[in-house]
Order: C-alpha cells, then structure tokens, then sequence
C-alpha cells in the first residue's frame, strides 16, 4: 500500500504539471499584431472618385489615396514629395486600410489609409529603414482590472490594443509578443516588479530585444455598463521607471476599445518623446557580459634591444614553417611540446592540419633557421631545409649487424 505522503506528494506533481499546461496552452489566449512589419503607415486619406462601375471607382479612389499618401510621406521623410508612377506606387504600397466608405453604382466615397513597405520606399526615399530608431524594445502591456494585473495570462483588451496599433510611423523598435506559448509563464504581472537583470536578460535575449517597456493601464469602471476611466503609466526598464502618466474617460463600456486605442497612441508618443530626451537608454546591466573564452589573450611584447649606436631595436623573431607528419591526434600535441621545449622558440602553432598526412607547423623563435635545424636533427630528426620551410620526419633506427 501506497504511502499517503507519496500519494499526496504525487498527486500535487501531477496538478502542478497540469497547472503549467493550462497556463501555456489555455484556450482564448494570444494577439498576433496586425502589423509585424512596421510598414509606413498615412491614415485619414478622404476620396470621392466615379467610375463607369462600382469597382472601377473604387479601384480609382484605392489608386488617388496612394497618390495622395506617397506625397505626404515624401514630405515628413524629407523626400521633397515629388509624384511616382501607379506602376511604381503599386509596387510599394503594402496594404490599404479602409476606415470608411461608401460605394454606389458609379461613384465611391471613403476614408483610407495607406501602408508603403518600409524598406523599399526607404531605398527611393534615401533614408535607412531603421534610420532614428529605438534599439528593440520588449513590450509587457499590463493591465490592472478590478484589482487584478495581468499580461498574458489571459486575452486582455489592453493586449488587444497593443496588437492592433501599428508601430511603422513610431520612431520605438516595438517588438510585441502574441501571448502565446511560453510568454504567459516569462511575461506576466509579477515579472515586472523583478528588478533582477539575470533573469532580464534570460528573457529580452528570448525575444531578440536589448530593453523593455511597460505600458501600463488602469481601468475603472464606475457602474455596470456606465463610464470607465483609464489610468495610463509609460514606464520604462526593469526598475519600472515611470516616464508619464494621464486619464481618459469614455462614456460607456462599448467605447473601452476605442480608449485603449487612443491610450496606446498617447503612450508611444510618450516613449518617443523620452527616446529623444535621452531616457530611453538601454541599461547597461541588460547587456551580457563578454566570454572570457572569446577575449584573446595578449602575447608578450618583444623585448627592447640596444644596438651599438644606441638606439632600441626590437627583436620580432624569425617566423618559419615546419612540414611534419600526423598520423593521429596525438602526434600533434607531441610534436608542438617537442618544438615548443627547443630554447629560444616563442610560440608554435598549428595552421593546417591533416591527420594522416603532412601538417604545417608556424614557428616564431628568437635564432635563425640554422639553429633550428640543429635543434631538431639533436633530437632524433631528420631535416629537409627549403627556403624557410623545414620538412622533419623521425631517424629510422639502423639496421643491426648480420
């Protein structure tokens, strides 16, 4: 029989176990943003076109918003806002945005908005795609409700608004996560009073981003149905240092996602105006320290030497190359220390390696070449000298007498 501790001790590995999967696959959890490319984006364009049909206006109008949009992008950019071809246009516009319209037989009406693919008007532009950016910035929307904060734990309104703001026209390298697998467990509403850089840094080198913003909302409803007021913090780095602070208020619980929109527009430009001042700087303490395996150690300084006219000189050794044999691993490490020991040798190093056949050995030693032969033949050597390439192979043993 069972003992009751091990049952119980059992039983709670396999809740805990449960606990860990319903939090990383819970149904209803995850936004991917509508716009991961940080396209640019031009918005209330208004258009009033007639066509012979009901498409041919539309695709008219769809045609004089991006005209109308190419210009006013050219001009914020610096571009000067000269006109391109449809053709052209065709090729950098990404994607139209409707955000109002009325079609009728002949004639179409509506308010659009224009994405153009960063990188290719960037090249007729002149201007770097990332040109005046943020280095990446993680973002944890937090939103406090009722007295309960939440990130990913579950699918928030505020999550929401973040997915749907689009980031092209915002001077701060977004990166925003979906909510989805493991991001509930790294990035949650105790993650963010964790001032800890270790496990900071675990996480934004997760995400591929080099420090992390966290918006923050709080929403308070007056009655059922009735009036909610947002309360939003732009806070900043893993000390959750707060950069502004202001309230909207919005009529009834139907307008929540329309002040969250307009909240989250009001927080990047915060973000960007912080970014210009200087307080977006990465903190140090997120950046991973170097590997010491990777820092190359400095090889001695030669060492000065006084000439007869009494000027230093400094000894750079002479540099050779030794031809050797490698039938296998070892052997290499046994002909290095042997060179390595003769006096007056600096340092030795393989520069190509065949095992089975002839390596190369680079030797840098303080004689000439005709003291390393010598060396080499002491030591039971045979020596092929040409130009500066000594070739060695191991003295066969003579031949005992008949």
């Amino acid at each position: 029989m069972a003992r009751p501790s091990i049952v119980l001790a059992a039983a709670a590995a396999l809740l805990a176990g449960t606990a860990v999967l319903a939090q990383i696959e819970g149904a209803g959890r995850g936004v991917a943003p509508v716009d991961g490319g940080g396209a640019f984006e031009v918005s209330g364009l208004t258009v009033d076109v007639g066509g012979k049909t009901a498409e041919a206006a539309r695709l008219g109008g769809w045609r004089l918003a991006q005209r109308k949009a190419w210009v006013q992008l050219s001009k914020r950019l610096g571009g000067g806002g000269a006109l391109l071809s449809d053709a052209t246009l065709d090729q950098l516009v990404s994607g139209i945005v409707v955000e109002n319209e009325q079609i009728g037989p002949t004639r179409y009406i509506a308010r659009l908005g224009v994405l153009f693919d960063r990188t290719r008007a960037g090249a007729i532009l002149g201007i770097a795609p990332d040109q005046g950016r943020s280095v990446p910035m993680l973002v944890v929307p937090l939103q406090w409700s009722a007295g309960v904060g939440q990130v990913f734990e579950a699918r928030s309104e505020w999550q929401q608004a973040w997915a749907r703001f689009r980031t092209g026209n915002s001077s701060i390298d977004y990166v925003r996560p979906a909510g989805t697998g493991a991001d509930p467990l790294l990035l949650n509403a105790g993650q963010v009073s964790r001032p800890g850089r270790g496990w900071w840094r675990r996480i934004l080198d997760q995400y591929g981003a080099a420090d992390v913003l966290i918006p923050a909302v709080r929403l308070y409803r007056q009655w059922p149905g009735g009036p909610v007021i947002g309360v939003f913090e732009a806070r900043h780095g893993p000390d959750d240092t707060l950069l502004g602070r202001f309230t909207l208020r919005v009529g009834s619980a139907e307008g929540i996602a329309q002040l969250l929109d307009v909240g989250v527009a009001r927080l990047d430009g915060l973000y960007q105006q912080a970014l210009r001042q200087g307080r977006l700087a990465p903190d140090q303490a997120l950046t991973p320290p170097p590997d010491p395996d990777a820092t190359p150690t400095p090889e001695p300084e030669a060492a000065p030497v006084e000439g007869e006219s009494g000027e230093v000189a400094v000894s750079t050794g002479t540099t050779l190359t030794i031809q050797y044999d490698t039938p296998g691993v070892s052997s290499v490490a046994n002909s290095e220390a042997l060179v390595r020991a003769i006096p007056g040798v600096r340092s030795v190093a393989t520069t190509s390696l065949a095992l089975g056949g002839v390596s190369l050995m680079r030797v840098v030693t303080d004689g000439d070449l005709a003291a390393l032969q010598a060396a080499l033949e002491a030591r039971g050597y045979q020596v092929a000298v040409s130009g500066t390439t000594l070739r060695i192979r191991r003295s066969e043993p003579a031949a005992p007498a008949g």
